[in-house]
């Protein structure tokens, strides 16, 4: 929840692209660490080095940001495992919300997050926000305020409500989580965490 630096899997400029609209939330929104776009098509992205695999990222990751079509999950925690990377947000939808297929590939990245040492938020949600520390890593449009309530909620739709809200209302916060699927960490591993966290 305190990245230096983030990684973003499957980020292009695509106007519909989840992780292009975040590669740009956190470079408008001034993100003070290091961002690097993971896409092997792409050679830039809005002006950043745009790099093929995890494996050729450049220095330690603090964070990755996954959103690739859910069949290509399961196979990127094992490749950001190795890599060292020990924490992500997969924001991908197609997993148990889907049915049985969907529940396999839940499985399948669970076991994988556990075998390669991963810690992560989702899948399918909204993202996550640290405002403090100018990290927008969700897909809305706006950075939030800086403040110290932390929101965290299983529903991206609960969590974009609140934001709108706050906004016409000057409420800030030192932390937004979208949980969605909740498959890996959990309510009460992210409340321990705010329970200690001297922003919130």
């Amino acid at each position: 929840f305190n990245p230096k630096s983030v990684a973003v899997f499957g980020a292009s400029e695509r106007h519909n692209s989840i992780a292009g609209q975040i590669v740009s939330n956190l470079l408008e929104g001034n993100f003070s660490g290091a961002i690097y776009p993971v896409n092997p098509q792409h050679e830039t992205v809005f002006g950043q080095k745009c790099y093929p695999t995890a494996a050729l990222l450049p220095s330690r990751i603090d964070l990755a940001i996954i959103a690739t079509p859910a069949p290509t999950v399961p196979g990127l925690i094992r490749e950001i495992g190795d890599r060292g990377i020990r924490n992500a947000v997969v924001l991908s939808a197609g997993f148990r919300e889907v049915g049985k297929d969907g529940v396999e590939l839940e499985r399948d990245i669970c076991n994988a997050a556990k075998t390669h040492r991963v810690r992560f938020v989702g899948p399918n949600c909204l993202g996550m926000q640290r405002p403090g520390l100018a990290l927008n890593a969700t897909f809305g449009p706006a950075t939030a305020k800086v403040g110290d309530l932390a929101l965290v909620s299983q529903s991206g739709a609960v969590c974009t409500a609140v934001l709108d809200w706050a906004a016409a209302n000057d409420v800030g916060f030192s932390s937004i989580v979208s949980m969605g699927a909740g498959a890996d960490l959990d309510f009460g591993e992210i409340l321990d965490f705010l329970a200690l966290d001297p922003a919130t």
